[in-house]
């Protein structure tokens, strides 16, 4: 069942509290695994949720990655007290490309160091569409080396999404171990299945709606 899979996803600047409440409402209906929304609405959420297997996820130093390390950590705890209990944060892209690995670790850790003490889930997106192959690895290995429990492939905001490509490669670099949510342009039930034959094990999407009703179909 695609839909246990599923990060059910509202991450446009504009979205509103109408909207929000409605991707709650098809959380619930579809069973989808989470709703994935901006930490302004993870209290809202949590309070819709509450007593229901969806959880709250939200989105750190979203979507270019650039805060501080100690930003995002705070903004993992913050959110995490507000009734998240999954972050995906964007890793510092700058610092991957100019070859800082120490710094993109240590950013990655001070997110896992903040969240997982409190029993959240921590997701990396390395936003493939911005690296080269050999960059996707060394992110991959860091989020690994740091002690995240998700690689992820993309904000949705990049260059590109999710590519099959590019979850088998995180699959490979991973193992086993870690979980591979693919996220960005995956919009239909035979994508999502694609992915996930790749190595996904969870999928980021604004149209689980459909995929959900494709797969039930």
């Amino acid at each position: 069942m695609l839909a246990a899979m599923i990060d059910h996803t509202l991450l446009k600047p504009t979205a509103t509290e109408d909207q929000i409440r409605s991707l709650c409402a098809e959380a619930l209906e579809y069973r989808f695994a989470s709703v994935c929304v901006h930490p302004c609405w993870v209290k809202l959420c949590a309070k819709l949720l509450d007593n229901s297997p969806v959880r709250v996820c939200t989105v750190l130093g979203f979507p270019l990655g650039a805060t501080l390390p100690e930003v995002k950590a705070f903004e993992a705890q913050r959110c995490i007290a507000l009734g998240a209990t999954e972050v995906d944060m964007v890793i510092n892209l700058g610092a991957l490309k100019s070859r800082q690995l120490d710094l993109v670790k240590d950013d990655i850790a001070a997110v896992v160091n903040g969240a997982h003490p409190l029993g959240a889930l921590v997701k990396v997106i390395i936003e493939t569409g911005y690296l080269t192959e050999e960059e996707k690895v060394m992110a991959c290995q860091l989020a690994k080396v740091a002690g995240a429990d998700f690689v992820k492939t993309s904000t949705g905001f990049g260059p590109g999404g999710a590519t099959v490509e590019d979850v088998a490669l995180m699959r490979r670099v991973v193992g086993p171990e870690m979980g591979v949510k693919a996220s960005g342009g995956v919009k239909t039930a035979s994508e999502a299945r694609a992915v996930i034959a790749a190595g996904a094990t969870r999928i980021g999407t604004s149209s689980g709606v459909t995929i959900a009703s494709e797969d039930e179909g």
